[in-house]
């Protein structure tokens, strides 16, 4: 029968048949369920070491369910569905990452960007050496912001650029106006 959950199926001796020859396969189950065991603590150092040996010179599968006999062999029914692909225990996924903390300077620069308009645009240039900056250091240490900044220096740039033009109509207006 399949299994219609895709759940991980525990490995479990045959109990009516414990004097079985155990197959390769059954071996690396059991030596599954003790490296699941190990890595979350339920084994000391030695003891793993130990059944991992027993569980390759292991003749039958009643030694094999012996050696894990005392640990979880799989999924219980309280724990939350596995994301991933199926079969694959929780045990043996990658550990999620945490997110990468985001650079100050990043979060400044945004912060200044904004403040542009509220500021008749005098923290764009702030914004823009923060914002620059701030790459840099996310390229080099690999922290999260790269969109703060660049938020930053567009909004500073565009504050440096509406000052230009200001500057420029108001050079324009003085020289013609002076002629």
């Amino acid at each position: 029968m399949s299994n219609p959950s895709w759940q991980p199926m525990p490995w479990q001796a045959q109990s009516s048949a414990p004097s079985m020859l155990a197959a390769h396969a059954d071996r690396e189950r059991a030596v599954d369920v003790l490296r699941a065991g190990f890595s979350e603590g339920r084994l000391q150092q030695d003891e793993y070491e130990k059944r991992i040996e027993r569980a390759y010179q292991a003749r039958t599968v009643g030694e094999l369910s012996l050696l894990v006999a005392d640990l979880p062999q799989g999924p219980s029914a309280m724990q939350p569905p596995v994301l991933g692909p199926p079969g694959v225990p929780r045990t043996f996924m990658p550990v999620p990452l945490p997110p990468p903390a985001t650079n100050g300077k990043a979060v400044g620069s945004m912060v200044c960007g904004v403040l542009t308009t509220m500021t008749m645009g005098l923290t764009g240039i702030p914004a823009v050496i923060l914002g620059h900056t701030a790459r840099a250091e996310i390229r080099r240490s690999g922290e999260g912001g790269e969109g703060f900044a660049l938020a930053g220096i567009i909004l500073g740039w565009l504050s440096v650029a509406g000052w230009a033009f200001f500057l420029m109509l108001f050079m324009i207006a003085g020289v013609s106006s002076g002629s």
